[in-house]
């Protein structure tokens, strides 16, 4: 299957209305189909059975070079699953490459997610991700919090847990001087999810660093301390 096939399975599947109201809603310049989530995921779980990894990675690299917002959503979620066998190195790298080319939350997320499952089946790939933090591009930084999210809702952290949990809790403290909506989110979001399993962390984080915080954020981080 190329690209351009699978763009028009795609575009078949498209609403009347739907890619104006995706326009202005995500407000990115670029062509929008108006196919709904849901639509991209049944066929991208059709395509991976169908297709072999190094198929289904070209495909993926033709989706996101297409610039197609829907595109982009099927490249991401073409990667997404917890194993990819018989090597994941491929998927990462594609990922990676995806990476300095956020410019969008929704897209951003979908790509970010597919990283989440590569970051847990080898998490030595934080070196590369803690570079990430330090990019000019915005969304760059914000994928290196959105992407470790599973090190905040882990129900029973083993000790090497841990460690990942301080490390990217470093991140977030340094972002708390950042005047960027989506970064403050993106620090509220992942101590609100640690909240969950970590109050007191939390709590800590909050007592060091909330003072830095945009009051939306630190209301964020803060939704269930009081649970």
């Amino acid at each position: 299957m190329t690209p351009q096939e699978a763009i028009t399975e795609i575009a078949a599947l498209a609403q009347p209305g739907k890619a104006a109201e995706m326009a202005a809603y995500h407000k990115v310049e670029r062509l929008y189909l108006g196919v709904s989530n849901p639509d991209i995921d049944r066929l991208c779980k059709d395509w991976r059975k169908a297709i072999s990894l190094q198929e289904r990675l070209e495909l993926a690299a033709g989706l996101w070079d297409s610039n197609i917002h829907e595109g982009r959503v099927a490249a991401a979620k073409l990667l997404t699953q917890a194993r990819i066998r018989p090597d994941d190195s491929g998927a990462w790298e594609l990922i990676c490459r995806w990476v300095p080319e956020f410019d969008a939350w929704a897209v951003a997320d979908h790509a970010s997610i597919a990283g989440q499952k590569r970051l847990v089946w080898e998490p030595s790939r934080l070196d590369r991700v803690e570079a990430w933090t330090r990019s000019e591009n915005m969304w760059s930084r914000r994928a290196a919090l959105v992407m470790t999210l599973p090190w905040a809702k882990k129900p029973n952290p083993k000790p090497e847990d841990l460690q990942i949990r301080e490390r990217v809790l470093g991140w977030a403290a340094a972002y708390c001087d950042e005047q960027e909506w989506f970064i403050q989110k993106a620090v509220g979001w992942w101590l609100r999810d640690l909240s969950r399993r970590d109050p007191e962390r939390v709590r800590v984080f909050l007592a060091d660093h909330g003072d830095r915080m945009k009051g939306f954020a630190r209301r964020e981080a803060g939704k269930y301390l009081s649970e």
